[in-house]
């Protein structure tokens, strides 16, 4: 039975999905559906291919009859998993073909892989791989072991497991699934990587349009200035990957509590950290500078705990400085036309690297100025007025009460 006029439906519409930017999973969910409508037996079916993330080296998606899909990612590994290892798919991508398929029932049943034992034991019958490249690029592993392409599994637990037809109909379907993969694999990838080097809000921005010379808005947000102390002489004095290590140990005490309590870190200069916590209203405000506290918190607490195991491990401990304040500030694009940075400038940004110098002078690592420190006051204790260099007019300066001193 030819499947030709039942499958153009099909085949039209996944065109339809290239042409737009949905969602990948509800995709390939959408497509095993409308294939089990028009005949073809699909059980299970698995959706994987290589992504660009700083977490992740790949992504899948999971559909079962009768179940929602659902996506999974798999992180950076330093070895490849046994998983992969004694996978259909590394076998498939070492032999450079597109086309796997296994019989798990009847006289030709070959469950020759882990994998397909199992599913011999759910009481599948079939067992089916197609492989399309990508772009155009050769079919082969990364170094982490992905594909460059986009793999998709396809089982059954029919009676007489997949008929030529189905076969056929399935690597017909192959390829538009594969485009219109395409388009939302790529999108996936543009959203991480603006994310990971401008951050949310400014990925965001930029993804919008706003990628000229000058583009951007104003808004209010809590400013954070942090900076590893004697940076200079570290980095005369150590081998580089030592102080690059170093450097990674100081960002992950230090500035990765900013994310994981909703600010969204917008430079990394040097070894600085520039930060904000954006709000618009007096609520959100108040939520801004407890989340930055809650960051203070958390940076003190695991920078003791870091440099403690870097101590018994024989390595150079780190210290720091972290500033804050409030105001208002301009979010957009500087630099040269052809070459910009998205970031925030204003009087307030200025005034928190300087409050941040005053972290060595006062032997406080954690510093506020009365605007932020007042917001949440029992955290914070006055050290008096103090000249800022560059700022014509002296600024009262709080310490952290629970902060490290020194």
């Amino acid at each position: 039975m030819s499947f030709d006029a039942l499958l153009a439906p099909v085949r039209e519409w996944l065109v339809e999905q290239a042409l737009g930017n949905g969602d990948i999973v509800k995709l390939f969910e959408t497509t095993c559906l409308r294939l089990n409508s028009v005949g073809i037996p699909i059980t299970r079916a698995r959706l994987f291919w290589p992504t660009l993330h700083p977490l992740f080296t790949g992504e899948t998606v999971l559909w079962e009859q009768g179940a929602e899909a659902r996506l999974e990612q798999f992180e950076h590994r330093d070895n490849l998993s046994d998983q992969w290892m004694k996978s259909p798919l590394k076998f498939m991508v070492d032999h450079k073909v597109d086309t796997f398929r296994r019989r798990l029932s009847g006289p030709d049943a070959n469950a020759d892989f882990e994998l397909l034992e199992d599913l011999q034991k759910e009481g599948f019958t079939d067992y089916l791989l197609l492989g399309t490249t990508l772009g155009g690029t050769a079919f082969r592993v990364h170094e982490d072991g992905n594909s460059r392409g986009v793999l998709a599994t396809f089982a059954t637990k029919a009676e007489k497991g997949f008929t030529e037809d189905h076969i056929l109909a399935l690597q017909k379907t192959q390829r538009r699934l594969a485009v219109a993969c395409k388009s939302g694999i790529q999108s996936r990838i543009t959203d991480n990587i603006t994310t990971t080097y401008l951050g949310e809000r400014a990925g965001k921005y930029v993804l919008e349009g706003q990628i000229r010379r000058g583009d951007g808005k104003r808004t209010r947000a809590v400013v954070w200035y942090s900076d590893m102390r004697n940076s200079t002489r570290l980095a005369e004095t150590m081998e580089p990957e030592a102080y690059f290590d170093m450097l990674n140990a100081f960002f992950s005490a230090t500035a990765a509590p900013v994310v994981q309590h909703g600010g969204e870190i917008l430079d990394f200069i040097g070894d600085a950290v520039l930060a904000i916590f954006p709000f618009e209203s007096d609520e959100e405000l108040k939520n801004a500078a407890l989340a930055a506290n809650h960051a203070v918190a958390d940076a003190n607490s695991i920078s003791v705990s870091v440099n403690r195991l870097r101590e018994a491990e024989g390595l150079q401990r780190f210290g720091y400085g972290i500033a804050l304040n409030k105001g208002e500030v301009m979010f957009g694009n500087i630099g040269i036309p052809s070459r910009l940075s998205f970031s925030v400038i204003s009087p307030t940004v200025n005034e928190a690297a300087r409050i941040e110098n005053k972290t060595k002078e006062l032997g406080h690592s954690v510093l506020a100025d009365a605007s932020f420190a007042r917001l949440i006051p029992e955290f914070w204790e006055s050290l008096g007025q103090h000249q800022l260099d560059g700022v014509g007019h002296k600024t009262e300066l709080f310490s952290w009460k629970n902060g490290q001193t020194g």
